[in-house]
Protein backbone atom coordinates (compact mmCIF):
# COMPACT_ATOMS: atom_id res chain seq x y z
CA UNK A 1 0.00 0.00 0.00
CA UNK A 2 1.41 3.36 -1.04
CA UNK A 3 -0.73 5.59 1.20
CA UNK A 4 2.35 6.11 3.35
CA UNK A 5 4.18 7.67 0.43
CA UNK A 6 1.30 10.09 -0.16
CA UNK A 7 1.24 10.99 3.53
CA UNK A 8 4.99 11.65 3.57
CA UNK A 9 4.85 13.82 0.43
CA UNK A 10 1.90 15.84 1.67
CA UNK A 11 3.58 16.30 5.04
CA UNK A 12 6.73 17.52 3.30
CA UNK A 13 4.85 19.89 0.99
CA UNK A 14 2.66 21.34 3.79
CA UNK A 15 5.77 21.88 5.92
CA UNK A 16 7.49 23.67 3.03
CA UNK A 17 4.40 25.79 2.34
CA UNK A 18 4.21 26.87 6.00
CA UNK A 19 7.91 27.83 5.97
CA UNK A 20 7.58 29.74 2.69
CA UNK A 21 4.50 31.62 3.87
CA UNK A 22 6.43 32.74 6.94
CA UNK A 23 9.39 33.82 4.80
CA UNK A 24 7.14 35.87 2.52
CA UNK A 25 5.49 37.38 5.57
CA UNK A 26 8.88 38.47 6.90
CA UNK A 27 10.21 39.58 3.52
CA UNK A 28 7.18 41.80 2.96
CA UNK A 29 6.56 42.96 6.53
CA UNK A 30 5.99 46.50 5.23
CA UNK A 31 2.92 45.22 3.33
CA UNK A 32 0.49 44.80 6.21
CA UNK A 33 -2.05 42.55 4.50
CA UNK A 34 0.59 40.24 3.06
CA UNK A 35 2.46 40.07 6.35
CA UNK A 36 -0.55 39.20 8.52
CA UNK A 37 -2.53 37.00 6.14
CA UNK A 38 0.53 34.96 5.17
CA UNK A 39 1.14 34.28 8.87
CA UNK A 40 -2.45 33.16 9.35
CA UNK A 41 -2.24 30.88 6.31
CA UNK A 42 1.03 29.40 7.61
CA UNK A 43 -0.87 28.51 10.77
CA UNK A 44 -3.32 26.48 8.71
CA UNK A 45 -0.46 24.54 7.12
CA UNK A 46 1.14 23.97 10.53
CA UNK A 47 -2.18 22.54 11.71
CA UNK A 48 -2.33 20.28 8.66
CA UNK A 49 1.18 19.01 9.42
CA UNK A 50 0.15 18.04 12.96
CA UNK A 51 -2.96 16.24 11.69
CA UNK A 52 -0.97 14.39 9.04
CA UNK A 53 1.58 13.27 11.63
CA UNK A 54 -1.24 11.88 13.74
CA UNK A 55 -2.85 10.09 10.78
CA UNK A 56 0.47 8.61 9.65
CA UNK A 57 0.70 6.56 12.84
CA UNK A 58 -2.13 4.38 11.56
CA UNK A 59 0.15 3.38 8.69
CA UNK A 60 3.20 2.79 10.91
CA UNK A 61 4.89 6.00 9.78
CA UNK A 62 6.46 8.52 12.11
CA UNK A 63 6.20 12.12 10.97
CA UNK A 64 6.99 15.24 12.95
CA UNK A 65 3.94 17.07 14.25
CA UNK A 66 5.88 20.32 14.29
CA UNK A 67 6.20 22.67 11.35
CA UNK A 68 8.09 25.92 11.27
CA UNK A 69 6.83 28.61 13.62
CA UNK A 70 9.25 31.14 12.21
CA UNK A 71 11.04 31.57 8.92
CA UNK A 72 14.38 30.79 10.52
CA UNK A 73 17.34 32.67 11.90
CA UNK A 74 17.22 35.25 9.14
CA UNK A 75 13.66 36.38 9.95
CA UNK A 76 14.77 39.61 11.69
CA UNK A 77 17.06 40.43 8.76
CA UNK A 78 14.22 39.88 6.27
CA UNK A 79 11.91 42.17 8.25
CA UNK A 80 14.56 44.90 8.49
CA UNK A 81 15.31 44.70 4.77
CA UNK A 82 11.58 44.90 4.08
CA UNK A 83 11.36 48.16 5.99
CA UNK A 84 14.46 49.58 4.30
CA UNK A 85 13.21 48.69 0.82
CA UNK A 86 9.74 50.17 1.34
CA UNK A 87 8.62 52.31 -1.58
CA UNK A 88 11.24 51.13 -4.08
CA UNK A 89 10.10 49.97 -7.50
CA UNK A 90 11.73 46.56 -7.17
CA UNK A 91 9.75 45.59 -4.05
CA UNK A 92 6.54 45.20 -6.07
CA UNK A 93 8.24 42.87 -8.51
CA UNK A 94 9.72 40.85 -5.66
CA UNK A 95 6.30 40.57 -4.06
CA UNK A 96 4.75 39.34 -7.32
CA UNK A 97 7.52 36.77 -7.68
CA UNK A 98 7.01 35.57 -4.10
CA UNK A 99 3.24 35.34 -4.55
CA UNK A 100 3.71 33.36 -7.78
CA UNK A 101 5.97 30.88 -5.96
CA UNK A 102 3.47 30.57 -3.10
CA UNK A 103 0.65 30.02 -5.56
CA UNK A 104 2.51 27.23 -7.34
CA UNK A 105 3.45 25.61 -4.03
CA UNK A 106 -0.14 25.79 -2.73
CA UNK A 107 -1.35 24.29 -6.03
CA UNK A 108 1.00 21.36 -5.45
CA UNK A 109 -0.29 20.91 -1.90
CA UNK A 110 -3.85 21.00 -3.22
CA UNK A 111 -3.03 18.26 -5.69
CA UNK A 112 -1.43 16.20 -2.90
CA UNK A 113 -4.65 16.49 -0.87
CA UNK A 114 -6.63 15.29 -3.90
CA UNK A 115 -4.33 12.30 -4.33
CA UNK A 116 -4.55 11.41 -0.64
CA UNK A 117 -8.35 11.63 -0.75
CA UNK A 118 -8.46 9.33 -3.78
CA UNK A 119 -6.15 6.86 -2.05
CA UNK A 120 -8.22 6.99 1.13
CA UNK A 121 -11.32 6.18 -0.89
CA UNK A 122 -9.56 3.27 -2.58
CA UNK A 123 -8.52 1.68 0.73
CA UNK A 124 -11.80 2.66 2.40
CA UNK A 125 -10.11 4.68 5.15
CA UNK A 126 -12.92 7.00 6.23
CA UNK A 127 -10.77 8.78 8.82
CA UNK A 128 -8.13 9.67 6.25
CA UNK A 129 -10.81 10.75 3.77
CA UNK A 130 -12.34 12.95 6.46
CA UNK A 131 -8.93 14.50 7.14
CA UNK A 132 -8.42 15.29 3.47
CA UNK A 133 -11.95 16.64 3.14
CA UNK A 134 -11.40 18.90 6.15
CA UNK A 135 -7.97 20.26 5.25
CA UNK A 136 -8.17 20.58 1.48
CA UNK A 137 -10.67 23.49 1.53
CA UNK A 138 -8.18 25.55 3.57
CA UNK A 139 -5.51 24.86 0.97
CA UNK A 140 -7.93 26.01 -1.71
CA UNK A 141 -8.45 29.22 0.27
CA UNK A 142 -4.66 29.69 0.36
CA UNK A 143 -4.68 29.37 -3.42
CA UNK A 144 -7.55 31.83 -3.71
CA UNK A 145 -5.68 34.36 -1.58
CA UNK A 146 -2.47 34.17 -3.61
CA UNK A 147 -4.43 34.40 -6.85
CA UNK A 148 -6.42 37.37 -5.57
CA UNK A 149 -3.29 39.19 -4.41
CA UNK A 150 -1.64 38.61 -7.77
CA UNK A 151 -4.67 40.02 -9.57
CA UNK A 152 -4.85 42.99 -7.22
CA UNK A 153 -1.17 43.93 -7.28
CA UNK A 154 -0.03 43.04 -10.79
CA UNK A 155 -1.72 45.91 -12.68
CA UNK A 156 -0.14 48.55 -10.48
CA UNK A 157 3.29 46.90 -10.32
CA UNK A 158 3.53 46.01 -14.00
CA UNK A 159 2.17 49.31 -15.31
CA UNK A 160 4.46 51.52 -13.24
Amino acid sequence: MKIGLALRELHRSETALARDLLRVSDRHAAEGEVHHVARDLAGWSRGHVALLADAAGTYGIRLSADAATSSGLLAPVRRTLSELARGRDVTGLLLLADLRRLHRKAAGVSLDWELLAQGAQAVKDTDLLELASGCHPETLRQLTWTNGMLKQLSPQVLAS
